[in-house]
């Protein structure tokens, strides 16, 4: 039998230094240097999602990219919730996915509006028929080095992004979901070590790990599994749209026992995992992707 090739985790990813690329809120991915990966090319599936159907926030690129692309080529059908502004990306996620036989639908809107929440799950439901996954990978982060300029307006508004719509989304979705269905949110590295200059979105993340484990010991007895992923400094476009200051983003990841930042396809196969029957005794879960970092 032929080996498999061993491939050092420090250097399979990029793992130079990056460059200072401000855009505006929300950034479009298909403009990053490099561009995530997010799996396009290298992630191939093996049926595990086959009949499935799954609502994807923050869909369009980072880690709700990778995970729509991973979804998709595991069988399942993919509605993809993005905000209008990032049209160009969602709509290479579609065509990846349409390429795959699933069906991919494209639904914009703010998870920070409550009356959306309930119209994406409701229009989720009308489009594939049904929900069997809840993946929340939609989320804000802004930079500030000083507490005395960060504004309420910032910080209601990450709370409400965050947190907010994760809850209006969980509460929408249940109704729908059978035994054997499952919620996957994102948290992060920041709700187990926060840094001094992410206050507002290190608290929302460490709601997040709470509010996951909570809610799995209530939709236990319904056969409804809920988890998290906790990633790390990954790149993606929320980095370089204020969610680093400057000094940071040219060092992003190189603090971390692996000395690079993470790519988003390298947590793909923890959402499908996640997603799956093999993780059929695993609820109330946080699991970091991290480079080394501890959760």
């Amino acid at each position: 039998m032929e080996k498999t090739k061993l491939i050092n985790p420090l250097t399979k990813y990029y793992h130079g230094s990056y460059k200072w690329q401000p855009q505006e809120a929300p950034a479009v991915q298909a403009k990053m240097h490099p561009v995530p990966d997010c799996g396009e090319k290298s992630y191939q599936g093996f049926g595990r999602l086959k009949g499935r159907r799954a609502l994807i926030t923050g869909g369009d690129s980072g880690i709700g990219r990778a995970a729509a692309i991973a979804f998709a080529r595991e069988g399942a059908d993919v509605v993809i919730n993005y905000l209008p502004s990032e049209d160009e990306d969602a709509e290479e996620v579609q065509e990846l996915i349409a390429a795959e036989g699933q069906k991919a639908v494209l639904l914009a809107g703010d998870v920070g509006d409550e009356d959306f929440c309930q119209e994406l799950v409701a229009k989720t439901v009308e489009e594939l028929g049904g929900l069997d996954i809840l993946c929340q990978a939609a989320g804000r982060q802004t930079a500030n080095a000083d507490i005395t300029t960060l504004s309420t307006a910032q910080i209601e508004e990450t709370y409400r992004v965050n947190v907010f719509g994760m809850m209006w989304l969980a509460r929408a979705a249940v109704p729908h979901l059978k035994a054997g269905a499952c919620i996957i949110n994102t948290t992060s590295i920041q709700a187990f070590q926060p840094s001094e200059d992410l206050l507002d979105y290190a608290g929302t993340k460490a709601a997040i790990r709470a509010f996951t484990q909570g809610l799995s010991k209530q939709l236990a007895p319904k056969g409804i599994r809920v988890n998290a992923v906790a990633p790390g400094p990954i790149w993606t476009a929320l980095q370089i749209c204020g969610g680093q200051l400057k000094e940071s983003l040219l060092t992003f990841g190189s603090d971390t026992p692996m000395k690079r930042a993470g790519q988003p396809v390298e947590l793909a196969e923890i959402y499908v995992y996640l997603a799956s029957d093999a993780a059929s005794y695993v609820t109330g879960q946080i699991f970091g992707v991290t480079g080394g970092m501890f959760t």
